[in-house]
């Protein structure tokens, strides 16, 4: 077994790219003499219409298609719908929105692995004629009590019936006259080999069951080792790339190309998986975790679904850079989360506009600010880029603030609000003290108050003293929005939830998600969720994203949240905890 190494560094994008070793074969099939010199090299991307893409396939279509753009390349997107069990059209529209999303385009070749069946049965038909193939009436059962070990090869007393047998049985099997699991079709390669990939693996099983694009027509399916390999070389592909599991299968798939009447020789390349911490990436976990309720979707923002991170905040520009930066390994590698935290928090910093909210509001009220009065600020919306541009703010007699800055008896080295303490700069406002507060029969504090100095507008004192308190965010208590806000934290408290002898399940994390009502936010926020509503797709976009001051990088809930109800995610925190 392949050990699995922890990675916590991030590469420069030239590192990355100096240990991709898929480019170093490409470059060296494509060179003078190469196995595709002169050729466009063409890529595909094949997932399985049976869940929704994450975080995990995003690793591969970065490698898919980026490899293709990096050599002007083509890429296709084939979906691998030759198993009907679990297959569906509601999966396929995802995942093609989930890739347009990330910015990969496959132009005019997308295709249907089910496009291929007559093809894969004509080709199936060949190799039985070559006695290169044969019906096998072994049940399952008997299929693993006699597929051998090492060193003892396995039986198979259907491996010399004639050829005209095999035909007319495999022929009947289309017609729909056996049942499930009375018969397969099976590759006649070497029975004693130390690859049990190639011990007469089975090539087309029956299966009663509807199709999602071919309805009833074929009642008998192609095993995804014989079908692709036949699909690539149809596509003209010249490198097929694909995880790390597959490297014990390229002797088949090499088998199929060379056995089959076929225009093209695909290069099979295989590349690790990715893995995160705190994540489970199985599809059949994933299912578990939706059907069974510990989430509340697909696109529940604790998913490492597309759909779920996207939801969530995360940006295809830091998921690409993500991908992009981990490298292409040939040993399996798990990365921190941190990491992926790291590349959007380094996104949105660069993008994301500035606003300030308050989720845990206590009332702040200004004594010698008239009652009555509002003023209008300027504040810029991001200090690293200009170009963004200004938003105003109002100022009035009552404001809130977070219950944090305030402390009646502070501990030591306290700088926000407290009776006779450091006078705080209110972003963008004034200078203010604070005089008292207020409190509820329960001995709660429920109001702070305070008094301004009225010639430091804009938060700079005309004297040029120097304001030894903190800076803090405020809303205007007259004209400020409640909002919804949704804490997310892993979901999984355990680093390793998909471990040897772990029950995922009990890896949950209990306080992954937090949420808060009665937040308040700025008052432009309702008019950037009424622009929103006007989406048709929203599920499918980015909604605006923004950096609550001190709080950490929000967006609009792209499902739950409108104008009259707004909700926001917290995409990730301010604090970098990647181990740099």
């Amino acid at each position: 077994m392949t050990e699995e190494k922890k990675t916590n560094t991030p590469e420069t994008e030239e590192v990355a790219e100096s240990r991709n070793f898929i480019l170093n074969f490409i470059d060296e099939d494509i060179a003078e003499g190469g196995q595709f010199q002169g050729m466009t090299v063409h890529t595909r991307f094949p997932p399985e219409p049976n869940g929704y893409l994450h975080i995990g396939h995003c690793k591969a279509l970065t490698i898919d298609f980026g490899t293709a753009e990096r050599y002007n390349g083509l890429c296709n997107l084939r979906m691998d719908d030759t198993n009907p069990t679990k297959e569906d059209k509601e999966f396929v529209e995802a995942i093609k929105q989930d890739i347009h999303w990330l910015g990969f385009d496959w132009g005019d070749r997308f295709f249907y692995g089910s496009d291929y069946f007559e093809e894969d049965y004509r080709q199936a038909v060949l190799l039985i004629k070559k006695g290169l193939a044969y019906v096998c009436q072994l049940t399952p059962e008997e299929f693993k009590a006699n597929r051998g070990d090492i060193g003892i090869p396995a039986v198979s007393p259907y491996r010399d019936r004639p050829v005209e047998e095999s035909l007319d049985l495999f022929a009947r099997m289309r017609a729909g006259e056996f049942p499930n699991g009375a018969m397969t079709l099976r590759a006649k390669i070497d029975l004693a080999s130390g690859n049990f990939n190639m011990r007469d693996p089975v090539i087309y099983r029956i299966n009663h069951m509807s199709h999602h694009r071919q309805g009833n027509k074929w009642c008998i399916y192609p095993m995804y080792d014989f079908a692709h390999p036949i699909q690539d070389a149809l596509e003209g592909i010249t490198h097929s790339l694909c995880s790390l599991e597959f490297e014990a299968h390229r002797p088949l798939y090499n088998w199929v190309i060379e056995n089959c009447e076929l225009p093209a020789h695909p290069r099979q390349i295989e590349f690790a998986r990715l893995g995160i911490d705190h994540t489970v990436m199985s599809k059949r976990k994933l299912r578990k975790l939706v059907e069974e309720n510990y989430v509340s979707g697909w696109d529940d923002p604790r998913m490492p679904t597309l759909c779920g991170l996207r939801r969530r905040g995360y940006t295809a520009a830091a998921i690409r850079s993500f991908c992009e930066r981990i490298g292409v390994a040939k040993s399996p590698n798990t990365i921190e989360y941190g990491f992926l935290e790291h590349c959007l928090r380094e996104d949105l910093n660069a993008h994301a506009e500035r606003t300030m909210a308050v989720l845990h509001p206590v009332k702040l009220t200004v004594t010698n600010y008239p009652e009555g009065k509002s003023e209008t600020f300027t504040v810029e919306n991001n200090p690293t880029d200009p170009a963004q541009g200004t938003h105003e703010i109002t100022f009035s007699r009552h404001l809130w603030i977070e219950e944090e800055d305030f402390m009646e008896v502070p501990v030591p080295k306290y700088k926000r609000l407290t009776p006779g303490g450091f006078e705080c700069r209110l972003k963008g406002a004034y200078l203010v003290t604070c005089t008292g507060c207020v409190k509820d029969e329960s001995g709660r504090v429920v109001e702070v108050l305070c008094e301004y100095d009225p010639n430091s507008s804009g938060g700079d004192p005309a004297d040029g003293r120097k304001v030894k308190g903190a800076t803090l965010h405020w809303v205007d208590a007259a004209n400020c929005m409640d909002a919804e806000v949704r804490l997310y934290d892993n979901l999984f408290s355990d680093e390793q939830p998909d471990g040897p002898d772990k029950d995922f399940l009990t890896c949950l994390n209990p306080e992954s998600l937090t949420v808060l009502t009665g937040c308040k936010v700025e008052p432009e926020m309702r008019k950037v969720a009424a622009e929103f509503d006007k989406k048709e797709n929203r599920t499918g976009v980015n909604a605006p994203t923004f950096q609550f001051m001190r709080m950490g990088y929000f967006c609009l809930d792209n499902r739950d949240s409108s104008a009259e109800h707004l909700v926001f995610n917290r995409s990730v925190s301010l604090k970098d905890s990647f181990k740099k």
